[in-house]
């Protein structure tokens, strides 16, 4: 039995960046339209970005992301694909499950109280955008965003990582004080924590890192990421003593997360 829908949906804003075709955006909207139609919760506002790369060397030069608001709470979703059509399949069908993931998600700490298993359901990280190539010389940090300074679990700051679609997420613990960060371990896809506080408690099923945040400043940090190969660097910054994460953009700068004093 389909169920009656007693609210419209909102409309959904697209902004397009780069050489994108003149259709795309209608098919955008068709999507994603085809999504929040079947959500039961109340969608605030829905938003698309379509950019179309200029690097004709990279293979998946087509990038789709769309943030949903439901009810107050924000699912983002970001692919990328060979074409814009081919992009804009894979951003629907990642959106819904990404949905159904955080629903899942939310329901098993309601009931068990624990972080929930990260077993894949098909909202794991393929399609996503590729790192742009460039020299180390020629990186620089070009974005240094703050994150909010209100205090989580870290069970509520692995359910921001699934909801917003990223790959770490930077948050004050609200049990011990430090800044720290969930992650997804890259040889299982398991959840890991790591916390720049000098006492972290343990998190049923969240393994917690014993290397914790070094002490760095951010020109350390650079030559860290750069020589590790890993997606990006937490430490603790030795000027104001907060966590911080440094990390690769697809454009191949770094971006500087820092907490907001």
């Amino acid at each position: 039995m389909n169920r009656l829908q007693t609210r419209p949906a909102p409309g959904v804003l697209v902004e397009t960046r780069g050489e994108v075709t003149l259709a795309a955006p209608d098919y955008a909207r068709t999507k994603l339209l085809a999504v929040l139609e079947r959500l039961d919760e109340p969608v605030l506002a829905a938003r698309v970005k379509l950019t179309q790369e200029p690097n004709h060397a990279v293979s998946e030069p087509s990038l789709a992301q769309a943030v949903v608001d439901l009810n107050g709470r924000p699912v983002r979703a970001h692919v990328a694909a060979a074409t814009m059509q081919e992009a804009i399949d894979l951003l629907q069908d990642r959106l819904n499950a990404r949905i159904a993931r955080v629903r899942r998600h939310h329901d098993h700490h309601r009931r068990h109280g624990t972080a929930p298993d990260a077993g894949g359901d098909g909202s794991g990280h393929g399609h996503r955008p590729q790192r742009s190539a460039r020299g180390t010389g020629d990186r620089r940090i070009v974005r240094h965003r703050s994150y909010s300074p209100a205090r989580q679990t870290a069970w509520e700051a692995v359910l921001e990582l699934e909801a917003m679609d990223y790959d770490f997420h930077l948050f004050t613990d609200t049990a011990g004080g430090g800044d720290s960060v969930v992650h997804r371990d890259a040889d299982d896809g398991g959840y890991r924590l790591a916390t720049s506080g000098p006492r972290a408690e343990q998190v049923p099923g969240l393994p917690v890192s014993t290397v914790g945040a070094p002490e760095l400043t951010v020109a350390d940090a650079v030559e860290r990421l750069d020589l590790s190969g890993l997606p990006f660097v937490f430490f603790t910054d030795a000027e104001t003593g907060r966590g911080n994460v440094l990390h690769h953009r697809h454009d191949g700068h770094y971006g500087l997360i820092t907490p907001v004093s």
